[in-house]
């Protein structure tokens, strides 16, 4: 009983103690039970206040939004507000503008259009938004609202169509019916609408026509003038080819001095009237547009040379010397206008000439080569005459200007000259400029690109070379000693410059060697040809060269101590020549050849000239021109009886005036031409006093070989006749002129 006692306390005893672990670990998972629900509750806690932080944030938040909203609604209705006005004011714009207006939608359909666009459709159909442009153009070519121009409706409908389907849309000149114009422009924007503006150019259509019509009344005008100016031209060179001729071989009789001076006087006074009418008719075609150039191969050095030669005379009653400085390293043949040429370099070379008083006129060339067969020339004209004002230098190449002033008033001229000058070098492509100082003289220069006319390396056959080795040259004008100098050294010459015939002879004396000597004619004290005497008479045993500005004196001098004569300006090409036959004297004569048998030729006849001319004083001029030649003349008076002498007469040549009655020179030329059997073909040389651009034009086309126009000069005249000599006639020209 005890045991079971005992038993049971033991049990009970574990039981507590089995309870009492049990509620010692229920009572620590309590208390970390509690200690857990304490942080959860204080993190709760921190929870609800965060929420509730954050609703007092949203609700503030959601408060500012709703009246951020309802500013943006506010600004929204504002901005749309202002579109709106914006929009209506722009369309009131484009709407008030006189040009048509219109915008359509990528698809080709109307937006909208302003009342001008909308204008060329009203009391035919109306058009609004949605309407398509095929649908456009389409009614205004069934009804007509657009002048056509003569095609047919659908025609210009498939052009419409076409046109508006370009990336680039060209502009449209169209006419409506109650006559406006207007100039269709279509562009295609950046969201593919297609804007039409629609540009009211009638006014500036009428100012066109306007202007056309002002341009015809001046081209019919400028026509009437240059007609009046030709008419004029050809009744005053007909009387004054009397007068200049009859001065001419007035002047060649026995005369008193007197009498002469008057012959000289009438022939000048003629010879200035023709330099008038000559710059009147020059200005009045460059002013026209109606100048031509007619380019050909030409000496240029010797074109300067030949002007020199004819401005000489001018020259004898004062120390002026015309002196040419060109390039030796340039070519001399170009390809231009000679006669253009010519006048350009007369005008400056006369003006030059007029103007010096005492000192020297100096043409210089120097250029070089721009590409393959090409030069640019530079060409001026230096004098040392009065001078020209500075402020007064712009105004010396316009029209009817001369430098006024008390130093120059006594030259006459028309003031075209300079200007016509002007106008001609810019017709070429060039430019003009001066250079000038009251006292000091002047500079007149021009610039030009020209064609080579001559081989880059001769190809004739070998000449004889240049073997003299040193010269001598007299001259008492420093830039004629420099031009003689670097023309002889090119040939390979040294060379000894001398300003006197005193200075000269000390040279020699001194013992100097020269295998030449050149000197000038005219020199202070001794002369050149005395110069020439007085070495000969000294032992001394040198060619002489004398250089002379009288052409006459050219072929005259036939004295033992000349071996030549140059004629100054002196041309290089005559210098070299010159040269070249000193040179061949030198060497020993080849061994002679043997004359060949005279060829048994037959008789040579008279050369048989024909000259139809109607004015009786212009037969009477032409006779006594040709009184020395060995020809036999006829005269027709008219072109009609022309015709009939050549049948019976058969001339060598004939001269042949254009203005005839009855029948004129072209329809006579024309009838000798269709008369003429095959092979046969006698020289027409046509005698003109018409000096307008186009004449020779028309001279030529009818058959026409060669022309002068009056008033006539012997010269050429004698040239003329000279070069159609041919076979068995003997030669016209007196014997004199044939050397």
């Amino acid at each position: 009983m005890h045991a079971t006692i005992a038993n049971k306390l033991a049990q009970e005893r574990r039981s507590r103690l089995a309870a009492e672990k049990l509620l010692e670990q229920k009572s620590r998972e309590l208390f970390a039970a509690n200690q857990k629900l304490a942080l959860h509750a204080r993190m709760l806690s921190d929870q609800i206040v965060e929420q509730r932080e954050g609703l007092a944030r949203a609700l503030s938040e959601r408060a500012s939004l709703i009246g951020e909203n309802d500013r943006v609604r506010t600004d929204l209705e504002r901005a749309n507000s202002l579109v709106m006005i914006a929009q209506r004011r722009l369309w009131d714009a484009v709407d008030a503008i006189s040009d048509g207006f219109a915008v359509y939608d990528s698809e080709l359909r109307l937006v909208a259009a302003n009342h001008v666009y909308l204008s060329f459709f009203v009391g035919e159909i109306p058009i609004g938004p949605g309407i398509s442009y095929d649908e456009v153009t389409r009614i205004a070519a069934d009804r007509g609202l657009f002048d056509l121009q003569g095609r047919d409706p659908l025609d210009w409908h498939f052009e419409m169509s076409e046109r508006i389907r370009r990336r680039e849309i060209p502009p449209l000149e169209i006419q409506t019916r109650d006559g406006r114009w207007f100039r269709i422009n279509n562009r295609w924007g950046a969201q593919g609408d297609l804007v039409t503006y629609a540009q009211d150019i009638s006014d500036a259509v009428r100012r066109e026509e306007d202007l056309r019509e002002a341009r015809d009344r001046a081209e019919a005008a400028s026509r009437v003038k240059s007609a009046f100016l030709a008419n004029m031209s050809h009744e005053i060179r007909t009387p004054m080819n009397g007068v200049v001729g009859m001065a001419d071989l007035l002047a060649e009789t026995d005369l008193t001095e007197e009498q002469r001076l008057y012959a000289d006087t009438i022939r000048s006074s003629g010879e200035a009237l023709l330099t008038i009418i000559n710059d009147v008719l020059d200005y009045s075609k460059i002013e026209a547009e109606r100048m031509r150039l007619y380019p050909e191969p030409f000496d240029l050095e010797r074109c300067l040379h030949e002007i020199m030669v004819l401005l000489q005379p001018g020259t004898k009653d004062r120390a002026v010397k015309l002196l040419v400085d060109y390039d030796l390293f340039l070519p001399t043949r170009f390809i231009g206008d000679p006669g253009r040429m010519r006048q350009i370099l007369t005008n400056l070379l006369g003006n030059a000439v007029k103007f010096t008083q005492a000192g020297h006129v100096l043409a210089r060339v120097v250029g070089f080569e721009r590409d393959a067969g090409r030069y640019e020339l530079h060409i001026t004209v230096e004098d040392t005459g009065i001078g020209i004002a500075p402020e007064l230098l712009e105004h010396v190449f316009g029209e009817f200007n001369q430098v006024e002033a008390e130093s120059n008033r006594k030259f006459e001229g028309t003031g075209l000259g300079l200007a016509i000058t002007h106008r001609l070098v810019q017709l070429m492509g060039g430019e003009v400029w001066v250079d000038s100082a009251p006292g000091e003289g002047s500079c007149f220069g021009f610039k030009l690109t020209l064609p080579r006319a001559e081989p880059a390396t001769p190809i004739d056959a070998p000449c004889p070379p240049i073997t003299l080795r040193t010269a001598l040259v007299v001259d008492d004008l420093f830039v004629n000693r420099v031009i003689l100098e670097r023309q002889l050294r090119t040939y390979g010459l040294d060379v000894t410059l001398c300003r006197t015939t005193e200075e000269a002879l000390r040279v020699l004396g001194d013992g100097a060697k020269c295998d030449v000597i050149l000197t000038d004619h005219r020199l202070p004290s001794l002369d050149g040809i005395a110069f020439a005497q007085s070495l000969s008479a000294s032992g001394y045993d040198v060619p002489i060269l004398l250089i002379s500005s009288d052409p006459e004196l050219a072929g005259a001098v036939q004295l033992p101590e000349i071996a030549g004569c140059l004629q100054k300006p002196v041309l290089r090409s005559e210098l070299f020549r010159a040269l070249q036959d000193l040179s061949r004297r030198s060497l020993p004569d080849p061994a002679a050849l043997p004359d060949p048998p005279p060829a048994s030729d037959p008789p040579a006849r008279q050369m048989r000239v024909l000259a139809a001319e109607d004015n009786r004083t212009n037969q009477l001029v032409f006779s006594k021109m040709v009184k020395d030649l060995d020809i036999e003349l006829r005269f027709a008076n008219n072109g009609r009886e022309a015709v009939e002498i050549w049948r019976d007469f058969v001339p060598d040549l004939i001269f042949m005036d254009i203005s005839m009655p009855e029948m004129d020179g072209r329809e006579a030329t024309r009838a000798i031409r269709a008369a003429e059997g095959p092979g046969a073909h006698v020289p027409i040389c046509a005698l003109t006093a018409h000096a307008m651009d186009g004449d020779s034009e028309s001279i030529f086309a009818a058959g026409i070989d060669h022309y002068l126009t009056k008033p006539l000069k012997k010269p050429l005249i004698a040239e003329r006749i000279g070069a159609s000599a041919h076979g068995h006639i003997r030669s016209p020209l007196p014997a004199a002129d044939q050397r």
